[in-house]
């Protein structure tokens, strides 16, 4: 059963990892998939590839931390696909890595836009385009860690991504009513480019109850659970996928 039948979607950080993976499942639901990330080579790669198992992608190159990427991301989803029913949010960066103290205000601020920022940019370009259609929903891939935990270094980015649940729930707040659910996934470690060598990642594994990192494929997972019908009373909420990362701390 496909769950997205005839929607259209807008991916963010869509040429690797949660993204792509994300990509490729909604787009196996049936949603057509508006493809987003700074490099167009991967971002074109993942639209041929989606093609040619018969979906439908097109690809919007940009930086997230700019309002007019997202602006033409809506822009491309209504142009190609006749409107916007989702989006997933999920671009963002963990930033310079130091003690808070030792953190430039620079590098604070980067971090804080790449990942904060840049959520607020695209909801605010989303959210009309999403009304359009009597709703729709937003999810955000925000972090267990500045939830259950804070890291070693990575203040600013446990701020950012505790920030996107204030987002969640002013949109909630704000739209509900309309139509538009908003929700987050709060992924734990996940075999990413950003999961570091082989030493970092058994130190993160060690750190979840199931002792293992995620693949990319199970945060989409969760992600298209939270895009779909599946979730429709679901609005406002923060949907651990972290292998029981926040249950044994």
């Amino acid at each position: 059963m496909k769950l997205l039948q005839n929607q259209v979607a807008i991916v963010t950080g869509a040429s690797a990892g949660i993204g792509a993976a994300t990509a490729r499942i909604l787009s196996a639901h049936g949603a057509a998939v508006v493809l987003n990330a700074r490099q167009p080579a991967p971002l074109h790669a993942l639209a041929a590839a989606i093609e040619a198992d018969g979906g439908r992608a097109c690809v919007v190159t940009g930086d997230v931390t700019r309002a007019d990427t997202h602006q033409r991301c809506v822009a491309a989803a209504l142009q190609h696909f006749g409107g916007l029913d989702i989006a997933v949010n999920n671009a963002g960066s963990t930033g310079t890595m130091r003690p808070l103290a030792e953190l430039q205000i620079e590098e604070w601020d980067i971090t804080l836009q790449s990942n904060l920022g840049a959520a607020f940019l695209a909801a605010r370009a989303q959210i009309p385009a999403l009304l359009q259609r009597g709703g729709g929903a937003l999810v955000f891939t925000s972090s267990f860690v500045g939830s259950s935990a804070g890291l070693p270094g990575m203040a600013a980015y446990g701020a950012a991504k505790a920030g996107l649940m204030g987002l969640v729930k002013g949109i909630t707040a704000d739209y509900a009513a309309q139509g538009i659910r908003a929700n987050a996934v709060l992924p734990g470690g996940t075999q990413t480019a950003m999961a570091g060598d082989e030493t970092q990642q058994a130190w993160a594994a060690d750190l979840h109850a199931m002792k293992r990192l995620a693949q990319p494929a199970e945060i989409a997972a969760a992600i298209l659970f939270l895009a779909s019908p599946m979730a429709s009373f679901v609005a406002g909420s923060a949907l651990y996928a972290d292998g029981g990362n926040a249950a044994v701390k």
